[in-house]
């Protein structure tokens, strides 16, 4: 679902990320800068997307020869208030970019806008989000489709996994944690639910990967293989000399995506052949490790 406008690589003259300073932001701005891009990262307190005149002050920012990687976002969206500060916020890009025309756009959304599925969702399946954070993203996406006709990507990462995730979100974020602090591991249920878990510096480097290709279009960010929760539970628990206890609890309410949301892939292999996702086992000693050594450096 890729077109690659530079079928060889080549570095953008400059990336102006819009929601720097964040988990998936930060990750991408490492590794362009180990590249040798020049990087304007702007973070919210240098930009507000939200405020009434960031439209006229972006455009002033913003140069012809520029990719704009725009990652800024109030997230997860849980309530109709956010989902209007997040929609004002891509107002703001739509307006900048249509004073200010840049060389490529590039937009984090999220496997959020698709509708459930009991088979492996691809690029073409239905967007119809059965939740205010999916709506939220899609909104986006038709809103910079309209407002821009030059190069556009839109990228759809589906549950990122890293050790500086400032959401300590539930899977392998939470867990990770857990285990570290030998604290115990608690699950929705009985952590059935099968999810595709991707780790962030997978996200980065397909980043990198599609600003210097120029790619317009479309692509799922995804591994390819789902793992229950209870199943990535015991997994880090291995990790630890001290396993911590895993314990389910009554689940309130249905499991989110009727406990299944796989990816088929082939679109981002054949966007990228040589590319490999970490696998999940890898990932999750990586982040340990890491998060042991921080938790043994605050004690």
């Amino acid at each position: 679902m890729l077109t690659h406008l530079n079928i060889e690589p080549v570095l953008p003259t400059r990336v102006v990320i819009l929601g720097a300073g964040g988990f998936v932001s930060s990750a991408a701005q490492r590794r362009l800068e180990a590249q040798n891009v020049p990087v304007l990262a702007l973070t919210q307190a240098m930009l507000d997307l939200t405020h009434k005149d960031a439209g006229a002050l972006l455009a002033n920012l913003l140069r012809t020869d520029d990719a704009l990687l725009f990652v800024a976002a109030k997230a997860p969206v849980k309530s109709e208030a956010m989902l209007i500060e997040n929609l004002r916020m891509g107002e703001a890009v739509c307006e900048a970019l249509k004073n200010a025309p840049v060389n490529h756009v590039v937009y984090i959304s999220s496997d959020a806008v698709y509708a459930d599925s009991d088979t492996p969702l691809t690029e073409r399946s239905c967007a119809q989000p059965g939740s205010l954070h999916g709506v939220m993203h899609l909104a986006r996406e038709v809103m910079l489709a309209n407002a821009w006709q030059g190069a556009l990507c839109f990228l759809r990462p589906t549950l990122i996994y890293g050790e500086d995730d400032p959401h300590n979100g539930y899977g392998p974020n939470r867990f990770l944690r857990l285990a570290a602090k030998g604290e115990e591991i608690v699950l929705f249920g009985e952590g059935e639910e099968r999810r595709d878990h991707l780790w962030v510096e997978d996200v980065a480097e397909i980043v990198s990967r599609v600003l210097l290709h120029r790619s317009t279009g479309i692509l799922n960010i995804a591994t390819g293989e789902v793992v229950s929760f209870r199943d990535i539970a015991e997994q880090v628990a291995r990790l630890s000399a001290r396993p911590p206890k895993i314990k389910g609890t009554p689940r309130v309410g249905p499991m989110p995506h009727n406990g299944y949301r796989a990816f088929n892939i082939a679109s981002l292999y054949s966007a990228f052949p040589d590319f490999q996702c970490l696998p999940l086992s890898e990932g999750l000693k990586l982040c340990y490790n890491g998060l042991n050594a921080m938790t043994k450096k605050d004690n």
